[in-house]
């Protein structure tokens, strides 16, 4: 009759049972051809795809973009917090450039732990703090949580003796791995003769026996090392109860005197506040007097209290008060230093304006009287135009006495000409239009002298052209 099993345990024995197929035929084959392997070795390969199964189940799936990291290599990096000697190999798989993916690093990782003959110690460090990194990995049925891994890990302590020669560089870790061959671990007794092992096995008698006791030395070292922490953790736990039950008694009696000491002092107070009451009453009693009296006194003490505390509120306040007026103060300081500064950069304006006004006054006194020159010199010239004006008036009179005359007509007609001044007239004097600068005002009119001369237009009765005549010869012509 046949029972039903639970599946994840027919998973957690079928691991075990292979891991120790596979473990088995690496180490025969190590013992038969030689104990360094690489990269190559079908075993070998095999152990490492095994591995990656038991590592693997039981695995929590990632939930949802936003969910924690459930991948084998964040599991592995944690070794990291428990080994100090696991963080070489993680800085070197994170610096491989070949290597891509998630699941390419763990098989790295798996490969140089290996080589550094620490992969049982890796592992057991993890299976040691599982209830605090394993659980967050994996499902309660997985083999790393399971007790069948501590058979997993006895085979592991054995691969110590194997020395592997493994490339991580030049193969490629990201794709996927090959399948188990179970054929070569399945071998019946009849299809292995003993006469075909028979020289093999007495060739390797030796290194068998050397195998075995190089095997059992490690798996020795590591149980001594396990044993040895453990004691230390129980030697320290015994310290630290010691100490905590130290440090309970001394709070104890600590807690019974300080008991002791609270129930004499409230003994002292009850028995002092009888003694008061007492006294008071016996004074009552004996002079009513000094009753009154002390009645009287309490009052006024009451009162003085009163007295006192109003007065250290006042004081508060003043003091308040004084923080605020002197804040008040130096605003003020602040805004009469700033409004003297305004005071000051004004008066150098109106400095400065007073100057600019002085130099535009001597200006226009300078332009004031340069006009006064000029309408000097336009008067002269004009009484000089009155008079040119006046001896051509006369000339033109000789002219017709001339024409009428008979000796004038046998002379000749001369052409018979009108001139005509135009002088324009000069403006008056106005100070608003004068600019600024002496420099730019163009007097109109030049200076007459004796080698000046004035352009008058005279019209002709035939071509109206102008010309220019010089005063000095038409005044010798004249005499």
């Amino acid at each position: 009759m046949f029972f039903a099993r639970d599946p994840a345990a027919i998973e957690r024995s079928n691991l075990v049972n292979i891991c120790k197929l596979v473990v088995k035929e690496l180490l025969e084959q190590s013992l038969r051809y030689g104990r360094q392997l690489d990269s190559d070795h079908l075993p070998l390969q095999h152990f490492f795809i095994i591995l990656e199964h038991i590592l693997k189940h039981g695995l929590k799936p990632k939930k949802g973009i936003l969910g924690p990291k459930k991948e084998l290599w964040d599991l592995l990096q944690s070794t990291e917090k428990y080994c100090p000697e696991a963080q070489d190999v993680t800085s070197t798989i994170r610096d491989l450039p070949t290597v891509r993916t998630q699941t390419g690093r763990s098989r790295a990782w798996l490969r140089l732990a290996l080589m550094q003959k620490k992969l049982a110690d890796y592992l057991q460090a993890l299976i040691e703090h599982k209830n605090e990194i394993l659980v967050e990995y994996y499902e309660p049925h997985a083999l790393m949580l399971s007790d069948e891994i501590v058979v997993i890990m006895g085979i592991l302590v054995g691969l110590n003796v194997i020395d592997c020669n493994l490339c991580v560089k030049g193969e490629d870790l990201d794709s996927q791995q090959g399948v188990i061959d179970f054929s070569l671990y399945l071998r019946s007794s009849s299809r292995t003769s003993p006469e075909n092992d028979q020289p093999a096995i007495e060739g390797g008698n030796m290194t068998a026996v050397l195998d075995q006791k190089n095997y059992i030395e490690e798996l020795n070292r590591h149980l001594n090392a396990t044993v040895a922490n453990l004691q230390q953790k129980v030697e320290q736990l015994t310290t630290t109860n010691a100490l905590m039950k130290e440090d309970l008694a001394i709070a104890r009696n600590s807690l019974l005197t300080l008991q002791a000491e609270n129930s004499a002092l409230r003994q002292n107070q009850n028995a002092a506040n009888q003694q008061i009451v007492d006294r008071a009453n016996v004074l009552d009693r004996v002079d009513p007097e000094m009753a009154e009296t002390l009645a009287d006194e309490r009052k006024k003490r009451q009162e003085v209290e009163r007295e006192l505390e109003l007065q250290v509120c006042l004081k508060a306040e003043t003091e308040m008060a004084m923080k605020l007026l002197e804040k008040d103060i130096h605003e003020k300081q602040d805004t009469i230093i700033s409004l003297r500064r305004q005071l000051e950069d004004i008066k150098q304006i109106n400095l400065e304006m007073y100057k600019k006004l002085q130099e535009c006054e001597f200006e226009l006194t300078q332009k004031g009287e340069m006009v006064e020159r000029l309408q000097a010199k336009a008067s002269s010239i004009g009484r000089i135009l009155t008079n040119l004006e006046k001896k051509y008036s006369s000339s033109h009179g000789n002219e017709n006495d001339m024409k009428k005359s008979p000796s004038g007509s046998q002379l000749g007609h001369p052409p018979n000409k009108r001139a005509y001044l135009k002088i324009q007239p000069i403006p008056p004097f106005n100070a608003n239009k004068l600019t600024k600068s002496p420099s730019s005002i163009e007097p109109t009119i030049s200076t007459p002298d004796s080698t000046s001369t004035a352009i008058v237009e005279v019209e002709d009765d035939n071509d109206k052209a102008k010309t220019p005549v010089d005063e000095n010869a038409k005044e010798k012509n004249e005499e």
